[in-house]
């Protein structure tokens, strides 16, 4: 009776906004591409590279902004492949020191180094038959770059510490969030290492860019969030599909899939309104909808002074939700940090931040 109560007071809250159930659909094969999910052009098009490479040897070279799906990505091309019954080794370029990368990547024999009191076989010797899936490959270092590319090429290294060539069958998919023409440039990567990658480049654009995905994204988080924890949660309605929708998504579906997940946990009703939707996403609505409403007097509205106003308004916001840490806010923002901190002195927030 009381779950009832609630949902009643929920739709009086938001009686303008219709309920829009959960889908239970999202499994769909037209939006849901071995765990991808989504109907954009930009998503389908990557769904048209899949069918059409997945099942070669060739090298694809991922990039996007993170928490766009890249692994995932990745994983479905493995699934759909010929090697699916083989090994799936994926390793982080940049969350492992050089030094140790070397050994993970390759290998080592005992005595290599200090510590190496075994033998030990890396990940390409591990995935022999199977896809290594090198992530952030732009942190690489450049030597290490040398010893990737003659595997690329040849399919042989040695271990760390050794001197027996070793052969290996894999297929190497690579992914980063940099611009990897532009470190060529800047000689932080191989040029000839970029090109072997670049045989089939593939671009996922973040959520802001494909903000039609972002609905289904939501019924199928929502989904399986439900699933899990076998919560109550019937629906959403259509005020906070909407505010969902437009935010900026800076962590992209990462950042999407984990709002989803706290709003079906704290959700009191069993339908999400835009109360329970976070703060933050709820001041960016509200800012959004303040400038869409506004009121010109007889004398006009200085357009300079209302973008002016507007952008400290919104750069303000940024170092309070990052508790004024200027690094933070410029993700947030997407800007670099320089530029932030030009924009800060000129409204005169600088003794705020840090």
């Amino acid at each position: 009776m009381q779950q009832a109560l609630k949902i009643i007071e929920n739709i009086q809250n938001e009686f303008n906004s219709e309920i829009i159930p959960i889908l239970a659909h999202t499994d769909d094969p037209n939006n849901n591409f071995h765990g991808i999910v989504g109907k954009s052009d930009k998503i389908n098009r990557i769904f048209k590279i899949i069918e059409k490479v997945a099942d070669s040897d060739t090298t694809i070279l991922i990039n996007g902004e993170t928490g766009t799906g890249k692994g995932l990505l990745c994983k479905s091309i493995h699934e759909k492949s010929y090697r699916k019954n083989n090994p799936f080794i994926k390793i982080n370029c940049g969350a492992i020191p050089d030094h140790l990368l070397e050994s993970e990547l390759f290998g080592h024999e005992k005595g290599a180094f200090t510590g190496a009191t075994n033998s030990k076989p890396g990940k390409f010797e591990l995935a022999d038959g199977g896809t290594v899936f090198l992530d952030e490959i732009g942190d690489m270092s450049y030597d290490l770059q040398v010893k990737v590319l003659r595997v690329l090429e040849e399919g042989e290294f040695e271990r760390v510490g050794g001197c027996k060539t070793l052969k290996t069958n894999v297929r190497i998919i690579a992914a980063t969030h940099r611009n990897l023409e532009e470190e060529v440039k800047k000689g932080n990567f191989r040029e000839d290492l970029f090109y072997r990658l670049y045989v089939i480049p593939v671009y996922i654009a973040p959520l802001r860019e494909r903000k039609s995905d972002i609905p289904l994204l939501i019924s199928h988080f929502l989904n399986e969030n439900i699933k899990a924890m076998k919560g109550s949660v019937i629906g959403i309605t259509k005020n906070a599909m909407t505010l969902l929708t437009n935010y900026s998504w800076p962590g992209n579906v990462r950042e999407l899939k984990n709002v989803v997940e706290r709003m079906v946990v704290l959700s009191e009703s069993g339908i999400i309104n835009t109360s329970e939707c976070p703060m933050h996403i709820q001041n960016q609505g509200a800012i959004l909808e303040e400038e869409e409403n506004i009121v010109f007097s007889e004398e006009g509205i200085c357009l300079n002074t209302a973008v002016t106003e507007f952008e400290k308004k919104l750069i303000t916001q940024s170092l309070e939700k990052t508790n004024w840490v200027k690094n933070r806010a410029a993700k947030l923002l997407h800007l670099n940090r320089t530029t932030l901190v030009e924009k800060i002195k000129r409204y005169n927030l600088e003794p705020l931040a840090v």
